[in-house]
């Protein structure tokens, strides 16, 4: 017995069908599965605590260390030996760049991303969500000393000096920094370039 054309052409093309919806299927579940990104074990992992741990002299340290690249994600930027340490870096050639947040950037008289940006480093503010709450600072991604910084800890006195905060500190693990620094990036891309005088364009928080 033969199969008509017709015949054929349906069950070929219930065969491709359900090829489609198993691979649909298979992608989805691996997806699901696959969630954030992880990275193999590198360099050393410093933790830091306040009150009790000098933090604030350990990231200026890192700075000082830097050399080619420090960037910066920031909500409260008020600590000035942080500040001086990023001008002190671009004046000798690292490449320095700021995201802070929005409103405390232009709300806080005491914010030094102002100063920051006068001092010609490269800053942005980021309104595009209700708090741009990232602290984090990734220098020299590239490099085989690459260092991320991140955690609770604000760029302020107060969480020096008043606050109970926490920092990590990826030193020698460039996957890490590259994987921040792409977060950066991304960031980057809808923030206001500033350069320190007057009001940036204002944007939606999404």
């Amino acid at each position: 017995m033969h199969t008509a054309p017709a015949a054929v052409g349906r069950q070929i093309g219930q065969a491709i069908a359900g090829t489609l919806v198993a691979l649909t299927v298979a992608t989805a579940a691996a997806t699901a599965q696959a969630g954030p990104p992880a990275f193999a074990a590198a360099g050393t992992v410093e933790l830091a605590f306040t009150p009790g741990d000098a933090i604030d002299a350990s990231i200026i340290a890192a700075i000082a260390a830097a050399e080619r690249e420090v960037l910066v994600l920031a909500y409260a930027f008020t600590h000035p030996r942080i500040s001086r340490a990023l001008a002190a870096a671009h004046r000798r050639g690292v490449r320095v760049e700021l995201i802070a947040d929005r409103g405390q950037t232009l709300e806080l008289p005491q914010s030094v991303a102002p100063a920051l940006a006068r001092e010609g480093i490269a800053v942005w503010v980021d309104g595009n969500f209700g708090a741009a709450h990232n602290k984090v600072m990734i220098i020299d991604a590239d490099g085989p000393h690459a260092t991320t910084i991140t955690g609770s800890y604000n760029f302020t006195l107060a969480a020096q000096k008043r606050n109970a905060e926490n920092v990590v500190m990826f030193r020698d693990n460039p996957e890490v920094a590259r994987a921040y620094r792409a977060y950066f990036r991304r960031l980057q891309v809808k923030a206001q370039r500033w350069t320190g005088d007057g009001v940036p364009a204002t944007t939606k928080p999404r």
